[in-house]
């Protein structure tokens, strides 16, 4: 049989006999070697089914063998070197060994390092991750374990994921919720994401837009690109956002005046206390709580109200803080849903979840280079962060939000209708 090579340069038979030989502590080096063999012998019979058997001729061959030469493949540990044959066609062009051709498109290494990545592997540190320094499997120079040859493997899968990631089709997702939110990544760069939520509880990433503030152009740029991938503004939707009037405003324009939007009550609650001494912190929020535990919208909002009243003589500036957006923060009670649906949906907690992995996933990151650079590293940790999602917790209760926003939205429509009457 042909002999194959390592970047060692020893043969595969004699590495897998000695390997085998002291299998207790050179299992790795074993299996690596047999590996290399298999594929070797994978591509002699290629070789041999494309030209037939050496020096024989016939009709049935396609061409003929030039003969050999090394190339290097990837596997989990790095690059190593195999020898390969070489066949050139009859009209002289260079033919393809298809075991070959499958075994360097697999992309081992690079979905190895992009992994790496994700679980905060710094580059340096990437050979060490993958080959033990103490172990029998050699790394030389070439065999794609370097900070730089690790970090170039990164940038180009996770670019290529973000691209199919940010063009995928969402026509077919049947989104009933969707939660935007934004993340400070740099002191003139913020990332504008979003994730939805279908009527069986699932979750799903959907997009990210970059800006250099949480505007209404950078969300509407977010929006935009939902619709122009299939999300039907037509579709009656709860829109769950922090407070921002950016978001609101956007939403707004793209789906309709009416469209019914929560915004979160634990961002709300969070900013009255950050203004308000502790002294008063335990009363206060004990109303803001009785608030959202209510199932009469009407009641909650005088409670708000009252509880604004009674701090405008000396808090005037946190009154108006707790009135302003009064009817957003109360969407999901004036929808009717159920109290456990309702606190699934009255915060922003999903997105907020997938925030804190893009944060573990960026911590290594010491510089943004460039928003590009950004926005594929939040891809990807929106990505992983999608790998741990579990189902809405009230999720059997999804019909119910589905009738209150056709409701919703068949009033709003008769309203509109009667305006126009009235107007004409």
């Amino acid at each position: 049989m042909n002999k194959l090579t390592t970047s060692a340069a020893i043969p595969t038979r004699a590495l897998k006999l000695e390997a085998l030989s002291k299998i207790s502590a050179s299992f790795e080096l074993f299996c690596l070697a047999s590996g290399m063999e298999a594929l070797g012998e994978m591509m002699d019979r290629d070789a041999q089914a494309i030209c037939g058997p050496r020096h024989a001729r016939g009709r049935d061959r396609r061409a003929h063998r030039w003969g050999k030469t090394k190339g290097k493949i990837g596997f989990h540990g790095g690059k190593v070197e195999i020898e390969r044959p070489r066949l050139r066609g009859f009209d002289g062009k260079e033919q393809p060994v298809p075991s070959w051709e499958a075994a360097v498109a697999e992309d081992w290494l690079g979905k190895w390092a992009l992994n790496q990545m994700l679980i905060n592997v710094a580059t340096r540190k990437f050979a060490r991750s993958v080959r033990l320094p103490e172990g029998d499997v050699p790394g030389p120079a070439g065999a794609g374990l370097s900070k730089s040859a690790a970090s170039r493997r990164f940038v180009a899968l996770s670019a290529a994921r973000m691209k199919d990631w940010m063009a995928s089709d969402l026509s077919d997702l049947d989104l009933l919720v969707i939660q935007i939110d934004g993340v400070h990544m740099d002191e003139d760069l913020i990332l504008v994401a979003a994730i939805g939520v279908d009527a069986k509880g699932d979750k799903h990433p959907l997009g990210l837009a970059e800006g250099a503030t949480e505007n209404a152009a950078t969300v509407q740029s977010l929006i935009d690109n939902l619709v122009e991938r299939g999300l039907d503004p037509a579709v009656p939707r709860l829109f769950i956002i922090d407070g921002a009037k950016a978001l609101s405003k956007a939403i707004r324009r793209t789906f309709g005046r009416a469209a019914a939007i929560q915004r979160c009550q634990i961002h709300k609650a969070r900013n009255i206390m950050e203004r308000l001494p502790k002294s008063l912190h335990a009363s206060v929020r004990c109303v803001l709580r009785q608030a959202w535990e209510l199932d009469d919208a009407a009641k909650a909002e005088r409670l708000l109200r009252n509880l604004a009243q009674r701090l405008e003589r000396e808090w005037s500036g946190v009154a108006g803080s707790i009135l302003e957006g009064i009817d957003e923060i109360l969407t999901v009670t004036r929808l009717g849903l159920p109290k456990e649906l309702r606190r699934s949906l009255a915060c922003t907690n999903i997105i907020e979840n997938a925030m804190s992995t893009v944060r573990r996933v960026c911590r290594n990151v010491k510089r943004w280079r460039s928003a590009s650079m950004a926005m594929r590293w939040t891809a990807a940790a929106m990505q992983e962060a999608a790998r741990g999602f579990r189902r809405l917790k009230a999720h059997k209760q999804l019909p119910t939000l589905r009738a209150a926003l056709e409701a919703h939205h068949n009033k709003d429509s008769h309203g509109v209708l009667a305006r126009q009457a009235i107007a004409a």
